[in-house]
């Protein structure tokens, strides 16, 4: 623990701020792939790569790059250079936002340790989400390079790690501020609450492969799937497990699914908690982000994802992750909140 509360403080502002900046990357990423921006720029330079484009001959210099790729030759072959610099720029915020992360989590973390104000092991878990930070960065340009070879698009599977190695660093960063608040002797179990945010993390997981497969740009309807709880006719892929996250028309049964079960969870937790339920109790702050959830998903697929309605579902999607994790944070660490529901 730091060695006093301004200390403390301190160290918890921080972790906030890079939990914020991972937030906007994520919500920034999303759309990045929304916009079909991804691939615009087609090089991995981690110190020059600050610099954009600034004269005619730089941006016609990068869009003749661009022209190489089997995007532009499949898709955007009709694309003008005024269009590829909106594409462009989604994709170098993402890419800037990724490498400030860098800095706004390392610099402070080594002023910390050399000031002595982490013991050992908060100082291990820091380093270890740092570590995992570098590795989401190797996963985006892996991700990336997926779309530059043959196929115009990235790897569905790709996208998902890079989406879920986000999350993960954005969950542990946020646990760690919320225990560093909580002294241990108030600490106790968490009452199955992790059960709920682990369910909001495959959600998470199972939309990514919707979005990287075009899923939500088929069975455009709701509550059915072109009238059938399960489309019929589909054809199976081979081998069958690969139907799970390869087939279009399964992975959006999944996440349509997950999320019908997932209701039913929050209504358990409310339940559980009946006789002390407020305003401010996370169970009611959970299913309030789910209603909003469920109606921002059903409109996105109603108008085939529109990029406006897909970005405002992919942020409510963390949103209510977060909302999960602080609910399991309220009863795992019982300092952050009252008590609000049985052990």
């Amino acid at each position: 623990m730091p060695t006093n509360t301004d200390a403390q403080k301190l160290l918890i502002r921080w972790l906030y701020v890079c939990a914020a900046v991972v937030f906007l990357i994520v919500i920034v990423g999303g759309i990045t792939r929304l916009t079909r921006s991804g691939l615009s720029i087609v090089e991995w330079k981690p110190v020059s790569g600050v610099i954009p484009p600034i004269t005619e001959t730089d941006w016609h210099t990068e869009f003749d790059k661009y022209k190489q790729t089997p995007e532009y030759r499949h898709i955007n072959h009709a694309m003008s250079l005024d269009e590829f610099k909106n594409i462009f720029w989604w994709e170098f915020i993402h890419r800037i936002l990724a490498r400030l992360i860098g800095i706004v989590f390392f610099i402070p973390f080594v002023w910390f340790f050399f000031k002595r104000q982490i013991h050992k092991p908060l100082a291990i878990r820091l380093a270890f989400i740092f570590l995992l930070g570098g590795f989401q960065g190797f996963l985006g340009w892996y991700m990336v390079k997926s779309g530059l070879v043959k196929d115009p698009h990235v790897s569905h599977l790709r996208l998902m790690s890079h989406l879920m190695t986000a999350v993960l660093i954005y969950a542990l960063i946020l646990m760690t501020a919320w225990g560093l608040k909580t002294p241990a002797r108030e600490r106790g179990p968490s009452g199955g609450a992790w059960i709920v945010a682990v369910f909001a993390f495959l959600i998470l997981a199972s939309g990514a492969l919707v979005a990287g497969l075009h899923a939500g740009k088929m069975y455009n309807t709701f509550p059915l799937m072109n009238g059938a709880f399960f489309p019929p006719g589909i054809t199976w892929l081979e081998p069958g497990y690969t139907n799970l996250y390869d087939h279009p028309a399964v992975v959006q049964f999944i996440h349509r699914n997950l999320a019908y079960a997932f209701g039913f969870l929050i209504l358990w937790q409310l339940w559980r908690e009946r006789k002390r339920l407020t305003l401010l109790n996370p169970a009611v702050l959970l299913a309030a982000v789910y209603l909003l959830q469920v109606t921002l998903g059903v409109l996105t697929l109603l108008h085939a994802v529109p990029v406006s309605l897909g970005a405002l579902h992919q942020t409510n999607a963390l949103l209510l992750f977060t909302a999960s994790l602080w609910m399991w944070a309220a009863r795992r660490y019982r300092g952050l909140i009252p008590p609000v529901g049985p052990a």
